[in-house]
């Protein structure tokens, strides 16, 4: 590859990384998400110590900074969920037309954290749920609530979950979360895993996700760790 392709390429990789959720929502900072009832239907115990749940809540950096610090979590990949392989590319993506959701595909111990409390966290403090296709300052269908369950048992978990969430009227508009089931989750480029950790003070990182990270620290105190659990190590 010459000189001038490698260039090209590389200018090209930029755009697209300097793209990619770059809305702005000071409003919304200080704003306390409402307290969620925990969950009344969990999964059973099991043996297995790992487990895989896959989310989507507007931008990836956020979903996985956050889950990242969250006890019994080992792994979160950032990733795209929803459509087909050949489509699973930032740049594609973000055509809102794959059918893809920006996601996350969380690794973690049952016997530390359960599927239920992942869901609680999601639910409450790592995104609004009742926004649809959007998330703050970021439109579009890639930016969509939706649960991606793992199998039968998460997927009955998630909707009672949303059914007791809808009962319970906690929030001021119908939950817009959509339980998509069979669904393949596509890990991201590499230059966006772990982008929050690794850019805490990039204006749409402080602006819309630290103050969602901090609420983490202040309604699950026993559930928060630091440092987080990187995917590069």
């Amino acid at each position: 590859m010459g000189r001038s392709r490698v260039l090209a390429v590389l200018a090209g990789a930029l755009c697209v990384f300097t793209t990619a959720c770059t809305g702005l929502t000071p409003s919304a900072v200080g704003t306390a998400p409402p307290d969620v009832p925990k969950v009344t239907v969990d999964q059973a115990d099991t043996a297995d110590t790992a487990a895989t749940a896959v989310l989507a809540g507007g931008c990836f950096w956020g979903m996985q900074g956050m889950f990242e610090h969250v006890k019994g979590v080992n792994r979160v990949l950032a990733g795209y969920t929803g459509g087909d392989a050949q489509t699973a590319h930032y740049d594609e993506v973000s055509a809102d037309d794959t059918g893809h959701a920006e996601s996350v595909q969380i690794t973690y111990d049952p016997h530390q954290i359960t599927y239920g409390t992942l869901l609680q966290i999601f639910f409450s403090v790592a995104h609004d749920p009742t926004e649809v296709n959007r998330q703050g300052p970021d439109s579009g269908t890639q930016y969509r609530s939706a649960i991606f369950p793992q199998d039968a048992d998460q997927a009955r978990i998630a909707a009672a979950y949303i059914a007791q969430l809808g009962a319970s009227q906690v929030f001021s508009a119908p939950v817009a979360t959509t339980v998509e089931a069979g669904r393949t989750f596509y890990p991201a480029e590499d230059y966006h895993q772990d982008y929050m950790a690794a850019n805490p003070t990039d204006s749409y990182i402080s602006v819309n996700d630290m103050p969602k990270l901090a609420q983490l620290k202040l309604r699950y105190p026993d559930l928060y760790h630091e440092p987080p659990v990187l995917v590069k190590g």
